[in-house]
């Protein structure tokens, strides 16, 4: 692997497994790891039982906070061996284009705007992947008490916003997972088969592993492709 300090942030819909994926690659990979603290939002609890009348409050307070941690952790990176992150700062305007409308998304835009511009991009993205069925069980298992509210189609409404946002992402290089059948805890040799993705994807670009069940608007070849990636 090259010496460079790396970037990687971890991305997915809720229930994918994506602080669990960034702890393992901090393992494997060393560095520093930066999680997104859901609980210091004081909105979240009641968005989730009223996401009409919570939204707003709930998303620039993620905002903030997101935008706070980044900027911070980043400023440190030349410091460190490199830096895993279980969330994309640019993710963030997904949810609230899900979850605002009107003059509230007017006024969301014009502030992410101007704290996205100080964002430092990845140097490796991670798209993790699974079926909503596979979402539901695993928020079910972990059973967060503010979770427990969260229906079906909003987790669907999820997975499908990020599927079309990664659709045609390029603002770094990205590597998609589908982990509906990989146990990165339980089994070594599907941590050994992730953990080798990324040192590839790392080492040469866009490693692109297919889910055609997932969305078949998107049409892609049942083998993963390994391409180079080129900036937009």
């Amino acid at each position: 692997m090259h010496n460079n300090p790396f970037f990687i942030a971890v991305e997915g819909p809720i229930g994918v497994g994506k602080t669990t994926l960034a702890r393992i690659l901090q393992e494997e990979l060393g560095g520093r790891l930066l999680m997104e603290v859901f609980e210091e939002n004081p909105f979240l609890s009641s968005f989730y039982h009223d996401r009409a009348r919570y939204a707003f409050q709930t998303q620039i307070f993620f905002l903030l906070s997101r935008y706070r941690q980044q900027h911070d952790a980043l400023g440190d990176l030349a410091a460190t061996r490199g830096l895993v992150c279980d969330y994309l700062f640019a993710k963030d305007r997904l949810f609230a284009r899900l979850n605002l409308a009107g003059d509230e998304l007017a006024v969301y835009e014009l502030v992410h705007a101007a704290l996205a511009e100080k964002i430092v991009q990845p140097t490796l993205v991670i798209h993790l992947r699974a079926a909503t069925d596979v979402l539901m069980s695993r928020i079910a298992v972990r059973d967060r008490s503010y979770e427990r509210a969260m229906e079906r189609d909003y987790i669907d409404d999820l997975r499908l916003a990020y599927e079309h946002f990664f659709a045609d992402y390029s603002q770094a290089p990205l590597l998609a997972i589908d982990t509906s059948d990989l146990d990165f805890v339980l089994r070594a040799e599907d941590r050994r088969y992730v953990v080798g993705m990324v040192r590839t994807a790392l080492e040469h670009g866009l490693l692109q592993q297919a889910l055609p069940d997932l969305e078949p608007a998107l049409e892609e070849s049942s083998a993963p492709v390994l391409r180079d990636w080129r900036p937009a």
